[in-house]
């Protein structure tokens, strides 16, 4: 066995994100062609870039919408379906102590989407109901983290239930974008970074969680989220109806 050669400030982290055991045979003994810890490293590494693109994946739709002061093409729904599938999401993975790298992008997403579905209500003048249903979301929140509250069998049927959600959740999009002939104010950024980081975080999870419903979510992420994508590509060079949008931004759900 090698002597570790990596300082401590370098060495530490990679130990906390990837083993000891890892840390030893790839860095120390620059093994780098074993299977296995290549196969968890490559997920880890994956994991870590996910939950940080997290932090910013909603930033271009937000700043998109700030500065154009419309909404239009941007399904309300869409939004508020995926922030309850993130808070189930992230409550059930913490809950099951499942490691951080396979799920935390959903705290962060989970904030970037409230904001923006708030700021969908103010746009359109229901500023009222935004701050109604920003108080619920956020108590909702707190009780699928409370065993007290939503228990361990209830939470895992939630957590099946995000599936469809999931689902549900792109179904308001894509129909809007199928309709309009037209993506609107929906930012290419989020929609591509959203199907590459959906797809590694599919592999991350054959790696790292042994659990079916989480792969089956992943797998219908991939598809509902390529779905969106395709149409980004397709929908590309498509010009805004001249009538159609000029009150798009009170009438869009």
């Amino acid at each position: 066995m090698s002597t570790p050669w990596l300082p401590s400030i370098l060495r530490n982290p990679l130990v906390a994100l990837i083993g000891e055991g890892c840390t030893v045979t790839l860095v120390d003994n620059f093994d780098i062609l074993e299977a296995k810890c290549l196969r968890h490293a490559l997920s880890k590494g994956l994991g870590l870039g996910i939950v940080i693109g997290g932090c910013i994946v909603k930033l271009p739709q937000l700043f998109k919408i700030l500065n154009s002061r419309s909404v239009a093409g941007i399904s309300l729904s869409s939004y508020v379906l995926e922030l309850l599938a993130n808070a189930i999401t992230l409550a059930y993975n913490y809950r099951k102590g499942y490691s951080f790298t396979t799920y935390g992008e959903a705290l962060f997403i989970g904030v970037q989407n409230l904001v923006i579905a708030l700021l969908m209500l103010m746009l359109t003048g229901r500023a009222t109901l935004g701050l109604v249903a920003g108080v619920l979301m956020l108590s909702l929140t707190y009780a699928l983290f409370d065993v007290s509250i939503v228990g361990g069998t209830m939470i895992s049927t939630l957590y099946g239930l995000t599936i469809p959600l999931v689902i549900s959740s792109r179904i308001p999009q894509i129909y809007t974008i199928h309709k309009n002939k037209f993506t609107g104010q929906l930012s290419a950024f989020a929609v591509f970074n959203y199907f590459f980081g959906t797809a590694a975080r599919l592999f991350t999870t054959l790696v790292e969680v042994d659990d079916s419903l989480v792969l089956v979510g992943a797998v219908l992420a991939v598809i509902a989220n390529g779905v969106l994508a395709a149409q980004m590509v397709y929908y590309w060079n498509a010009s805004a109806p001249k009538e159609k949008y000029r009150s798009a931004s009170k009438k869009n759900e």
